[in-house]
């Protein structure tokens, strides 16, 4: 992609969820992540229907009338976007991939947490961490994300989610707001998720197209591994073979939805020919 096709595909990107997150989700972000506690601010002169809990009793004695400490929220959030870069999010049959609406995804969360000036990070992830941005605050910084979002080629095809989250609990010291977004195609990261669960606040949104769900009869057809590049001959005309896939791929859905419920973390389904903007707005209602 040569740098001229690049930037108009991010400036595309930006303006339309942009949009999103400064109408739809900007409010709705604020009023469902809320802040590490409350900060104190200064005090004022006791006012009638303050708490009295709430008094200075050292200030007040110095000037022999009644003063407040009055506290905010402390606002300042970080959001981390995992995002999934191995070979299976290529796949899509209708015009889009789920990679497309990964990075679509991704740039409405950047840009909501932008409106309300929170840092945004981001670590791209197959069976290794391919890419680590540090979080940080800013339009140009949310605009770098999105580019690598649409032109970073990964160096493996496969998919390692628990290395992805043990790296996170690495190098984010504080709680954070975490997007992991993938097909969840995978297992063995429930302990991992476990222990990130407890120290972050995790949502695993998953991105998947209908057809992933089932083999059609097509007779015998060459298929491709997208993770591994194997390429094999499937007779699809047997039931028992449609019926094995079918039982593979609802395991491995389950598998995300109970280790995620279990750990206390949020789910989100969002399939690539469906609104996510519904689905992430009656998420944050739901959560907020």
């Amino acid at each position: 992609m040569d740098t001229k096709e690049l930037l108009k595909k991010v400036r595309k990107i930006e303006i339309k969820t942009r949009r999103l997150s400064d109408h739809i989700f900007g409010g709705e972000y604020h009023s469902t992540f809320k802040g590490r506690g409350m900060t104190f601010s200064e005090v004022r002169q006791y006012q009638f229907g303050d708490d009295v809990r709430s008094i200075d009793w050292n200030v007040t004695a110095r000037y022999n009338e009644p003063f407040v400490k009055v506290f905010e929220e402390e606002r300042e959030l970080t959001m981390m976007l995992m995002v999934d870069v191995s070979g299976s999010e290529l796949f899509g049959t209708t015009n889009r991939f789920k990679k497309d609406i990964i990075t679509e995804i991704s740039a409405t969360l950047a840009f909501s947490a932008l409106q309300n000036n929170d840092k945004v990070g981001l670590i791209l992830f197959s069976d290794e961490i391919e890419l680590f941005i540090p979080p940080k605050k800013g339009k140009s910084h949310v605009l770098r994300i999105i580019r690598e979002l649409l032109e970073f080629s990964p160096k493996s095809n496969k998919t390692n989610i628990g290395e992805a989250l043990k790296y996170l609990t690495n190098v984010m010291k504080k709680k954070a707001i975490v997007f992991v977004l993938s097909d969840f195609m995978a297992k063995d990261y429930k302990q991992t998720l476990k222990i990130t669960g407890k120290k972050h606040d995790v949502t695993g949104i998953r991105i998947y197209d209908e057809k992933e769900e089932y083999i059609p009869n097509l007779g015998l057809v060459q298929m491709l591994d997208s993770e591994t590049g194997l390429v094999k001959l499937v007779n699809t005309q047997s039931k028992s073979v449609r019926n094995a896939y079918g039982e593979y791929y609802r395991n491995r859905v389950d598998y995300f939805k109970e280790t995620f419920n279990k750990s206390g973390c949020g789910i989100l389904d969002c399939r690539v020919d469906e609104s996510y903007v519904k689905k992430l707005l009656g998420y944050f209602k739901r959560r907020g």
